[in-house]
């Protein structure tokens, strides 16, 4: 068997007789194996060392990934945290709100004298239902911030409109505290009526500007109406006075008094005691001359007395 060998760049042949070359073959193959065992080994060691050159490369990208997604959960943190912050922030408001519209309808519910046991402020409303619906769905975060912001703004709208009704109470009991209403008096009778009448000095026909009541010495003398003194000393005929400014034009005297318990410019409640029953003045006993005068102009005060009697 002959092996035939080309050499195609210098264009010549050779061929080999594999019978006379019997001692050549281990050396071929040898040969082959020995290049072979180099071309792996240069593999291997190729192999080892450009990894351990490649570690440290891949170490630093995984340390800037871990940093990085450090940073990221840092962020989505922080980011939670200032939601969460945000909404107690709003919480705490609406919890302000309901404290003060508790407040102010317990205030109403007096003020109108509405039934407390229908309008309790300390409970909670009463609700129901027939269940759980199948289809109901949770409540996605935007739907929950929108729905917050709706029922922040329908209490702030609530607190406005109850603020305007309590106002409106408020001025209608402050009307009711200002207008002349009652006796000026806690014990006594009424001795003398407004109008014409017999002087009981001249005997004569004469206009009597008030009504008298009568009582004991010392006796209590109450304002009929809330409001500022605007007179506190003696007046000729009429002895030791106190006048009542009650505002829209409305003024009360008392007269005859044995002692005056306030001075200009006190500021009297409803049913406060301003004087001593006395006799004083164009007197002829123990007793307090009342007016009511409205607009300047000297009224009927029974009209005024009568209005309190509930």
């Amino acid at each position: 068997m002959n092996l035939l060998f080309i050499s195609k760049g210098a264009g010549c042949k050779c061929s080999v007789d594999l019978a006379q070359a019997k001692f050549y073959i281990p050396l071929f193959f040898l040969l082959i194996g020995l290049c072979g065992g180099l071309v792996y080994g240069g593999y291997r060691i190729a192999g080892v060392t450009q990894p351990a050159d490649a570690r440290p490369l891949v170490q630093e990208e995984w340390v800037k990934d871990m940093e990085r997604q450090r940073r990221e959960v840092s962020a989505a943190r922080s980011q939670a945290e200032e939601n969460v912050n945000a909404l107690a922030l709003r919480l705490g408001q609406l919890q302000a709100h309901v404290i003060r519209l508790d407040a102010l309808g317990k205030r109403l519910v007096k003020m109108a004298e509405l039934d407390g046991g229908e309008f309790d402020f300390d409970d909670p409303p009463a609700q129901g239902g027939a269940g759980p619906v199948s289809d109901q769905q949770p409540l996605a975060v935007p739907d929950f911030l929108a729905t917050l912001d709706e029922v922040s703004r329908q209490l702030s709208d609530r607190e406005r409109q109850l603020n305007l009704l309590s106002a409106f109470l408020m001025n209608s009991n402050l009307q009711e505290e200002v207008l002349p209403a009652g006796r000026p008096v806690k014990k006594g009778w009424i001795s003398s009526y407004f109008g014409k009448r017999t002087d009981p000095f001249t005997g004569k026909i004469g206009y009597h500007e008030g009504i008298d009541f009568a009582g004991k010495l010392g006796s209590e003398v109450i304002a009929v109406a809330s409001g500022v003194v605007s007179y506190a000393g003696r007046r000729s005929k009429y002895g030791n006075t106190v006048e009542i400014s009650h505002g829209n034009g409305y003024v009360t005297r008392y007269a005859h008094n044995q002692k005056i318990l306030v001075k200009v410019g006190d500021t009297v409640k409803k049913g406060e005691t301003v004087a001593k029953m006395g006799s004083s003045g164009r007197s002829t006993g123990p007793h307090v001359h009342f007016e009511v005068i409205v607009q300047g102009k000297v009224v009927n005060p029974l009209r005024y007395i009568r209005a309190d009697a509930k």
